[in-house]
């Protein structure tokens, strides 16, 4: 019998150089702190190819496909190894189809960017449950869009490896920065707990089998949002003081008359006095009029509120009589802390 010989050539590359040992466990190649640049993140963009954003600068993203809504759903429900779904005109698709594809998303833990029109917005932010990570983009341009892609490819990557520092990754940094700023004058204005600053007045300690285990709570910055249950005693004083806050928001609008706008900009401390206002007020804010209130482009305010929510200064609250829209609201601590912030300055 013939005697057959295959030769096959290994790579030996990734081995060790001092070979194996009897019941010795080999790891793999060592890693360098960062999964291959050539592992990129498969995208399905819904909507026609024409509408596709240039992509080719984000080297960690492909697009896996373009379909339109319709197929969407169940193209996603096939397919296990997509990222990140952008929906272009989401607020066009039928509300049965978005919650489909909503649904589908969260079933295989994708990632969602959504473009709309700021008319279409409250009912596009009620149909995607809070347990999808979604970038929501209003007339956003080429470098709203990149940011978009790269706060959705990190956001699921973060933890496994780094991505490539580039301007989207700075500005999302800007951004997260300033806010946890925010959070701490806040939570140094709203009291102590122990001698140290940035704990809210009222604070309870966390506890899961307590009424306590409602709030929502960002550890690093020891700030807690507790739940709504504060109502005012004199509503004359609140009148009056929702009044100043809303002649403040005018006068930082009159300066846009001589100067430029994006001089002065200064969304997150504009939607903190609408949202103050509000309240006093007790009228609910839905999150377009917040978009309007925070005098920048709809994208950034969108960016802005999202940022805020998941550090525990706003909170989302459905509208208990029409399911199709989502009020944005302040945070317990946090309104606390503004009313904190206004009796200093009346004294």
């Amino acid at each position: 019998m013939m005697d057959q010989r295959t030769q096959i050539d290994f790579d030996t590359s990734v081995l060790p150089d001092r070979g194996f040992h009897s019941g010795e466990v080999w790891a793999g190649p060592q890693s360098r702190g960062s999964i291959p640049q050539t592992v990129a993140s498969p995208l399905l963009f819904v909507g026609t190819r024409a509408d596709l954003p240039d992509i080719a600068v984000l080297s960690d993203i492909r697009v896996a496909g373009t379909l339109a809504a319709s197929q969407a759903a169940s193209h996603i429900r096939r397919t296990d190894t997509l990222d990140i779904i952008w929906l272009v005109a989401a607020d066009a698709v039928e509300s049965e189809m978005l919650a489909d594809i909503c649904a589908a998303a969260g079933e295989q833990g994708c990632n969602l960017i959504c473009e709309t029109s700021l008319s279409g917005l409250d009912r596009i932010v009620a149909a995607i449950p809070a347990s999808i990570e979604v970038q929501l983009l209003i007339d956003a341009d080429a470098a709203d869009k990149l940011v978009a892609l790269a706060a959705a490819r990190r956001t699921r990557y973060g933890v496994v490896h780094d991505i490539a520092r580039d301007d989207a990754m700075e500005r999302i940094d800007r951004l997260q920065e300033e806010v946890a700023r925010i959070s701490r004058l806040l939570g140094d204005l709203a009291g102590q707990r122990s001698g140290l600053p940035g704990t809210p007045t009222g604070f309870v300690p966390w506890d899961a089998d307590s009424a306590a285990s409602e709030q929502v709570r960002a550890p690093t910055r020891d700030y807690a949002a507790m739940p709504r249950s504060f109502i005012p005693e004199d509503r004359a004083l609140d009148r009056q003081r929702a009044k100043a806050v809303r002649r403040m928001l005018r006068e930082r609008r009159m300066r846009e008359q001589y100067f430029p706008a994006d001089l002065f900009a200064d969304p997150a401390w504009d939607m903190l006095l609408d949202l103050y206002a509000a309240r006093l007020e007790r009228q609910p804010v839905s999150v377009s009029s917040l978009c309007i209130a925070a005098a920048v482009p709809a994208t950034t305010a969108l960016r802005w509120i999202k940022t805020m929510t998941d550090a525990g200064l706003f909170v989302r609250e459905a509208d208990p009589h029409d399911g199709r829209r989502i009020f944005i609201a302040l945070a317990e601590s946090a309104f606390d802390a503004l009313a904190r912030y206004f009796e200093a300055l009346d004294e």
